[in-house]
């Protein structure tokens, strides 16, 4: 409900006050200005028709909405900034019980020291969404490690991972401490090779690639590649080899005393984990 439902109501709420300003002889760019967006979207969202909801009381109720946000805005008028927006979220239950959330939006980009604890935080969130279950028969020998880094990275001591390696112990996924910048070498290494390529990539994880007759199943992993649409990439003992474009999965075959690994790669620690859920029910499937 919440992905597929509160998206739409926020996309046609936007999209009907769009419309009503520019009916009231705002411009385009004036509207863009105070809903935070751009002139190329505001001029999209007055261009298309209304996005249905699907439900006739949702549509009467954020069209309301829309109508009195417009005329409140149209007192202060085009040029005025809003320098700050709260967002309010209430979840019911029965019984009478609620969740409720109410968070202040500033536009302010956190500082260096600040981004760097809260990509800490997002990094252990992201640990605690992993799927023991799915995980369990991919887990490396070694161990796995879960690493991400800032968009402005360049070096490993700038990519944050677990010290040591986790394992699953008495099926519970066991972490040594949290994680902290410089703690793995090795899969820092790789991500900042990929981020080279893709600069996208800022989350990576290690699995351990399917096999068959003891052997990489490089088939299983094509199928991967094909079924997901994920870019596929090579790397000899840690080293990446030439790509270019996009970069999703980087599987290492591993040699002689080194382990072959398969390099989950994704634009943020959450977003990473739901593509190692979605890649490794991909080769359960195949």
């Amino acid at each position: 409900m919440l992905g597929q439902i509160g998206g739409r109501w926020l996309d046609r709420l936007l999209q009907q006050l769009s419309k009503e300003l520019r009916a009231q002889g705002w411009t385009q760019m004036q509207i863009a200005r105070a809903t935070g967006s751009t002139q190329s979207t505001v001029s999209r969202q007055i261009s298309k028709p209304v996005i249905e909801l699907g439900a006739t009381a949702d549509e009467v109720m954020i069209d309301g909405w829309s109508k009195e946000l417009a005329a409140s805005m149209a007192q202060y008028g085009p040029e005025a900034t809003v320098v700050r927006q709260r967002l309010v979220f209430e979840l019911q239950f029965g019984g009478g019980q609620a969740l409720r959330y109410d968070k202040t939006l500033t536009g302010m980009d956190l500082d260096e020291d600040q981004s760097s604890k809260a990509l800490i935080r997002r990094l252990d969130w992201a640990t605690g969404r992993l799927d023991l279950r799915r995980l369990k028969p991919y887990m490396p020998a070694v161990g796995m490690n879960i690493a991400a880094c800032l968009p402005e990275a360049s070096g490993i001591d700038d990519v944050a991972a677990y010290p040591g390696r986790m394992t699953l112990v008495d099926g519970v996924l066991r972490r040594h401490e949290t994680p902290e910048f410089g703690a793995s070498s090795h899969l820092a290494k790789m991500l900042i090779q990929a981020k080279a390529v893709d600069g996208e990539k800022t989350a990576i994880l290690n699995l351990r690639p399917p096999t068959l007759d003891g052997m990489v199943d490089q088939g299983d992993i094509n199928y991967i590649s094909d079924e997901l649409d994920y870019r596929l990439g090579y790397a000899n003992k840690g080293s990446l080899q030439p790509h270019q474009g996009r970069l999703d999965i980087v599987l290492d075959e591993g040699a002689f005393g080194w382990e072959p690994s398969l390099y989950i790669l994704g634009p943020n620690p959450m977003d990473l984990v739901d593509r190692a859920h979605a890649i490794i029910d991909a080769m359960n499937t195949e």
